[in-house]
C-alpha cells in the first residue's frame, strides 16, 4: 500500500480544545453563512469586497491567535481549564465551526508546528483521526479556498495556509494509515488536481482514504493535459480521480476525459471527479462524462470500491 510521487515501483507514502469564540476578536471570523466576515459581507447584501478587507482580516487573525488560541493552547498543555469546558460534554468533543475557523487562523498567521499542536489537542480529547480529516482538515481547506474566491485574501497567502495544512495531514497519516498490507495490483489509483492548477490539499487528504483501503495510489502532479494521458497510458490503473477548483476546469473535462478513455492501458478505467465545483453541484459529474463523484475522502474511496467491483463483473462476463 503505497503512494507514488514518482515512477512506478518507488515508494514513497504520503506521509481539544473547542474553541468557543462567541464575543472574543475570533468571533469575528465565525460564519453565520459558508463565508467567513459575516460584519464585512452582510448575508442581505451582495459579495462585494470592501477597500481594505483583506488587511483586516490579516488583522483579525492575528489577534485572535495572540490573544486567544495560542494561550489557551498553552494551558492546555499544562492541565488548566480554560473556562470553556463544558462539564457535560461527551468524550467526543467534535470539532465545530469554532474549531475551523481556529485553524484557519493558525495556519494563515503561525506556522504548521502551532496547527499541529491545536489539532494534537483535539485528538487528545478524543476526537478520532477520520473525524478530523473530514471535519476539521477538510473544512478548514474549504474555508481558505473560499477567502480568496471572495477576494479576502491572495493567492499566495492561501498558499502558504494550505501548505501548512498539508504539513499537518502529513504528520497524522502514519497513525492514520493502517499496517502495510501486500500488494494488489488491481487497486491503482492515481488521484491528481485538473491539469493546470497547483493546490494538491484535496487530492493528498483523498490519497490518505485511498491508502488506509488498501489501494496503490500515483499522486505525482500533472502540469498539462498531455503529461495526464501519458500517465493513464503508460501504466494499468482502475481508477483516476481528479480535482477540480476553478470552473473554468469544466468546459475542458468532457473532452480531457474522453481522451483519457481512449488513451487508458484499462480500457474499462473509473473516471470520478470532485472538488468545490462538484460539491455545490454533484449533477456535472454526469454532464462531463465522468463516473462517480464524492463529497470527501471517505466517501470517494467508497466510490473506488464500487467501480472496481463492477470493473471484476465485467472481467468474469
Amino acid at each position: 500500500m503505497v503512494a507514488s510521487t514518482g515512477r512506478p515501483g518507488e515508494n514513497h507514502v504520503i506521509g481539544d480544545m473547542p474553541w468557543r469564540a462567541a464575543g472574543l476578536p475570533a468571533a469575528k471570523l465565525a460564519p453565520t453563512r459558508p463565508i467567513l466576515l459575516p460584519e464585512l459581507l452582510p448575508a442581505c447584501s451582495p459579495i462585494l469586497t470592501p477597500p481594505g478587507a483583506a488587511d483586516e482580516l490579516r488583522a483579525l487573525l492575528a489577534t485572535a491567535v495572540q490573544a486567544e488560541v495560542v494561550p489557551r493552547l498553552l494551558l492546555r498543555q499544562s492541565g488548566q481549564s480554560t473556562g470553556l469546558d463544558d462539564p457535560g460534554e461527551d468524550e467526543e468533543a467534535l470539532p465545530g465551526p469554532e474549531d475551523v475557523v481556529a485553524l484557519v487562523a493558525l495556519v494563515m498567521t503561525s506556522d504548521a508546528a502551532t496547527a499541529l499542536c491545536f489539532v494534537d489537542t483535539l485528538r487528545l480529547r478524543g476526537v478520532t483521526l477520520e473525524r478530523l480529516h473530514l471535519e476539521l482538515l477538510a473544512p478548514a481547506a474549504r474555508r481558505l479556498g473560499l477567502l480568496w474566491v471572495e477576494d479576502l485574501c491572495s493567492f499566495a497567502d492561501v498558499t502558504l495556509g494550505l501548505g501548512r495544512l498539508q504539513q499537518v495531514l502529513r504528520q497524522l497519516s502514519p497513525a492514520f494509515l493502517p499496517p502495510t498490507r501486500r500488494r494488489d495490483l488491481r487497486r491503482r489509483a492515481a488521484l491528481l488536481s485538473m491539469p493546470g492548477e497547483h493546490h494538491t490539499f484535496g487530492p493528498t487528504m483523498v490519497t490518505e482514504f485511498f491508502l488506509r483501503a488498501g489501494w496503490d495510489v500515483w499522486s505525482e502532479l500533472c502540469s498539462t493535459e498531455d503529461e495526464l494521458i501519458d500517465l493513464v497510458g503508460g501504466q494499468w490503473l482502475a481508477v483516476l480521480g481528479l480535482s477540480v477548483s476553478c470552473d473554468d476546469g469544466i468546459d475542458r473535462l468532457p473532452k480531457m476525459i474522453h481522451r483519457v478513455r481512449r488513451s487508458s492501458r484499462n480500457e474499462a478505467i473509473g473516471i470520478m471527479v470532485g472538488g468545490r465545483v462538484f460539491n455545490e453541484n454533484p449533477g456535472l459529474a454526469a454532464q462531463v462524462g465522468a463516473d462517480a463523484t464524492a463529497q470527501d475522502g471517505r466517501q470517494a474511496a467508497l466510490q473506488a470500491e464500487t467501480l472496481l467491483a463492477l470493473l471484476a463483473e465485467r472481467d468474469i462476463r
